[in-house]
């Protein structure tokens, strides 16, 4: 009876090893996110990058967010999704690394990339609270995609703003207002 058991729970493993073997979870792609915020964020505030090198960046991590959210509304990522995520935030994670160390340097003093950094800075809390919302079970898959489409429309938002390198105290408002509305989707998604 002992070895049947064994051998049952050998051939479920063997079957269900392919759906393990699917490629990252859901929350590792968005700790990728987290990441990649954080860097951006530390880049404004060291000087490494301008404001306008921030929002360069911010476009790319939007184009991310929206193939996340794309690849997600099916509730999972195939191996193929899964790489070519990775190819694109390998390209926006090499970009980071250039720009902070090109010649070009912010100053992370002037209201401008305060209020940068400030917008980036809530992108981090928001990328993370998708994360943790992952990780813990209280998102689904598709749950995440659609915040993770909400996240591309803010930082549209921001790379709008610091498209010609200064972020005007109305950009940041209208950067604000995007970020309170995508805040009251994550919580109305956490506790659905």
């Amino acid at each position: 009876m002992k070895s049947a058991n064994l051998v049952c729970t050998g051939l479920f493993l063997l079957a269900t090893a392919p759906v393990f073997a699917a490629g990252p979870a859901t929350s590792e792609v968005v700790q990728r996110d987290v990441n990649q915020q954080e860097r951006i964020e530390q880049g404004l505030q060291s000087g490494q990058l301008s404001t306008k090198e921030a929002g360069k960046l911010e476009t790319q991590e939007k184009r991310i967010d929206r193939v996340e959210a794309h690849d997600l509304k099916d509730g999972k990522l195939s191996p193929g999704e899964t790489a070519q995520i990775n190819r694109m935030e390998n390209r926006s994670s090499a970009q980071i690394y250039k720009d902070k160390h090109n010649a070009a340097h912010g100053n992370p003093e002037s209201r401008s990339s305060e209020r940068m950094q400030a917008d980036v800075q809530r992108n981090v809390n928001q990328q993370q609270r998708i994360e943790n919302g992952t990780r813990s079970g209280a998102l689904s898959n598709r749950e995440a995609g659609a915040l993770e489409r909400g996240q591309a429309h803010v930082d549209a938002r921001e790379a709008r703003a610091a498209r010609n390198g200064h972020v005007s105290a109305a950009e940041q408002g209208g950067v604000q207002r995007s970020e309170n509305r995508q805040s009251r989707k994550i919580y109305r998604k956490k506790h659905d």
